[in-house]
């Protein structure tokens, strides 16, 4: 009896061991080739006076964002825009856009970098960034393309969607992913309508792709991606990227691509659709929604990323 005692226990003992080592192990996490591990001080153009100044990293983020999003909101929040933020700084950096333009590490032009003002900076702030020294997003041992826009519409958009972005594989942006931002966005990201004279749509068309549309009688939106989002319009007898128009005919005025309406009213072209921006990576009123709930950054920015890690690269 006793025999078969330790031989059930050595049974048990054995599955347990067997249990517990063949158990999913989680693959660890790739670092990034050449990425610091103490924090950097980078040069900073500082666009609206032409000069150019060393700043450290942690410290420039703060005012970015500041910018980049309400100082006032939730804490958490603003953490997340703090990790995308540094992510996007690395990524650039390492890329050396802006090296090539001004010498510089980083820029204050909004149209070469990212949004920067240091007069928005407050504790809220100040802390979001500290919460979060360090940490940035990866996807196989590289940084993230760290996109992110103001009001995704409720549902978050492919790179190919929503920025017509085809340079290489970005398998980490979740699409699809709804997060019902469009319930506290402010008004004019829940609906809005815009009148374009066809004199400038024309004109946008050429500066596109070259072709006149001629006189135009009729828009139609002829492709759709995934999210809903417009990817092609026909605009007289030419076609064009949805992203791609929106940009020419300004993106504070044809606020999103997720457009319910497209036609021709008179001498306009009338467009009407919901969201604010291109509704790819992390949707910063989602955000805020999130944050608002109790979820954490990190659990905000794998809302909006899939199968990413978030490093601390440096304490």
């Amino acid at each position: 009896m006793r025999a078969i005692k330790i031989a059930l226990v050595a049974l048990v003992s054995a599955g347990l061991i067997w249990g517990c080592t063949n158990q999913p192990q989680r693959k660890p996490v790739e670092p990034v080739p050449g990425a610091p591990n103490q924090e950097p001080t980078i040069s900073l153009y500082i666009n609206e006076q032409g000069i150019k100044k060393n700043i450290k990293l942690e410290e420039y983020l703060a005012g970015v964002v500041a910018a980049e999003m309400e100082p006032t909101w939730p804490e958490k929040a603003l953490a997340a825009q703090a990790i995308l933020a540094r992510t996007f700084t690395m990524e650039n950096i390492k890329a050396g856009r802006v090296k090539e333009l001004h010498g510089t590490d980083a820029s204050t032009d909004i149209e070469e970098f990212q949004a920067y003002d240091p007069s928005r900076i407050n504790d809220k702030v100040r802390q979001a960034v500290a919460s979060t020294r360090g940490q940035v997003i990866t996807y196989r041992g590289d940084y993230v393309k760290g996109w992110f826009s103001a009001c995704d519409g409720g549902i978050s958009a492919t790179a190919q969607e929503g920025l017509a972005y085809t340079k290489e594989p970005t398998p980490y942006i979740k699409s699809g992913a709804r997060d019902g931002c469009l319930e506290i966005t402010v008004p004019e990201n829940q609906y809005w309508r815009v009148e374009l004279p066809l004199q400038q749509v024309r004109a946008a068309v050429q500066k596109i792709n070259g072709t006149d549309p001629g006189n135009i009688t009729t828009v139609d939106i002829v492709e759709r991606g995934p999210s809903g989002r417009a990817t092609r319009i026909q605009v007289g007898s030419a076609t064009v990227g949805a992203p791609d128009l929106r940009l020419a005919l300004g993106s504070d005025k044809v606020r999103s691509t997720l457009i319910s309406s497209a036609r021709v009213q008179g001498n306009n072209l009338v467009l009407e659709g919901k969201g604010y921006g291109h509704g790819v990576g992390l949707c910063q009123w989602g955000a805020n929604k999130l944050a608002s709930e109790g979820k954490t950054p990190q659990e905000i920015i794998k809302f909006y990323y899939r199968d990413v890690d978030i490093q601390k690269l440096w304490d």
